[in-house]
């Protein structure tokens, strides 16, 4: 048996908690049960290594246990007839540590158990709605279906057959845990019977089976904003799957898809319009005639303006999602040369080439 606990784990007093974690591993391997089976020696060493990485592993305890050679004076002698103190020692956690906690999982926490199955919340469901550009900017309210597991109408969600109920179960008394005493510790583990859930069902529902759940068609009224982007996420609270063991139901995120706009280009809360200026216009000025959602506006070009221009009609475009004003309405301008002529305008077009020239 080694001296102390350092002794134990092969490293010096004055390792890091890495080094200490790495050698727990090591030797932990090494000496488990499970691949050392009908070994009491390998078993023992098991143990010691065990509570040596419990105290050594603990700031508090580690220098409980330098300064006065145990963690608090009581408890059973460990390694080298120190005394070491077992009450916060947890087998299943330190297991977890080595494999990644498949071992935590499986015994419940050590001593200390899990319970019962704990509540567990939906899942989130999305689905998609398709709108017109023109219900994007204006706002609508959209029916939305969508399958959702919901409880079992026929059994409200029990899973029991109706006129029966779950009983509490004959195996783990209603604990959902049953533990299994290995000397100086207790493993717990889900109860098989009732798969932690502290209640079996004698009857099945006829028509979930027992699982207390079934799928089901549901059609939402969705109201749309006015503003809404292609890919919006609405999120409807409460709306998704149904939970588990008295968990919350999770919620339906409907996600917009707008149609494209044979008139607008949408850039945030802006609309991009192309407006034909004619080349007289654009070299003199003018006025033309700009299509909003709210109607048309006679916009005045500048003169001089040249082709792509952007003017701007602030308080014409999409309504803002936060309900504090709209965006603007951008017009560029798209000069237009004519393609045929007549004899006067050619004539006219020369005598400006020559001016010019």
């Amino acid at each position: 048996m080694a001296d102390s606990l350092y002794d134990t784990l092969g490293v010096k007093k004055d390792a890091s908690a890495g080094e200490i974690k790495k050698a727990y591993r090591k030797l932990a391997r090494q000496y488990h049960p499970d691949t050392n089976q009908g070994d009491k020696a390998a078993e023992e060493r098991f143990k010691q290594v065990q509570t040596a990485y419990d105290v050594l592993s603990d700031d508090e305890k580690r220098k409980a246990y330098d300064r006065f050679g145990s963690t608090n004076g009581r408890g059973a002698p460990g390694p080298g007839g120190v005394n070491v103190d077992f009450g916060d020692f947890d087998w299943a956690g330190n297991l977890g540590d080595i494999f990644g906690g498949r071992f935590g999982d499986i015994f419940g926490g050590g001593t200390r158990g899990r319970g019962r199955t704990q509540p567990v919340r939906g899942a989130d469901v999305e689905t998609q709605v398709r709108l017109s550009f023109e219900d994007s900017l204006h706002g609508t309210e959209v029916k939305v279906p969508v399958e959702l597991t919901a409880a079992c109408s026929q059994c409200g969600g029990t899973g029991a057959e109706p006129g029966t109920a779950p009983v509490i179960c004959p195996e783990c008394n209603g604990r959902g845990v049953i533990s299994e005493s290995q000397g100086l510790f207790a493993l717990s583990q889900p109860c098989p019977r009732c798969r932690g859930n502290g209640t079996v069902i004698e009857k099945p529902c006829s028509k979930c089976h027992g699982s207390g759940r079934e799928r089901r068609r549901r059609t939402f009224n969705v109201k749309i904003k006015p503003g809404v982007k292609d890919g919006t996420k609405i999120r409807l609270k409460g709306k998704g799957e149904a939970g588990q063991h008295g968990g919350p139901s999770g919620d339906l995120i409907v996600v917009t898809r707008v149609e494209s706009s044979p008139t607008y280009e949408r850039r945030g809360d802006d609309l991009i319009v192309q407006v034909s200026v004619s080349f007289p216009t654009a070299a003199l000025g003018g006025k033309v005639d700009v299509p909003t959602p709210e109607g048309t506006v006679s916009l005045k070009i500048p003169a001089g303006s040249e082709d792509g221009k952007l003017l701007r009609i602030k308080g014409r475009g999409a309504p803002k999602l936060s309900g504090s004003g709209k965006g603007d309405v951008l017009a560029r301008v798209r000069i237009q040369v004519p393609k045929r002529m007549n004899k006067k305008e050619r004539e006219l077009l020369e005598e400006l080439q020559k001016a010019v020239g």
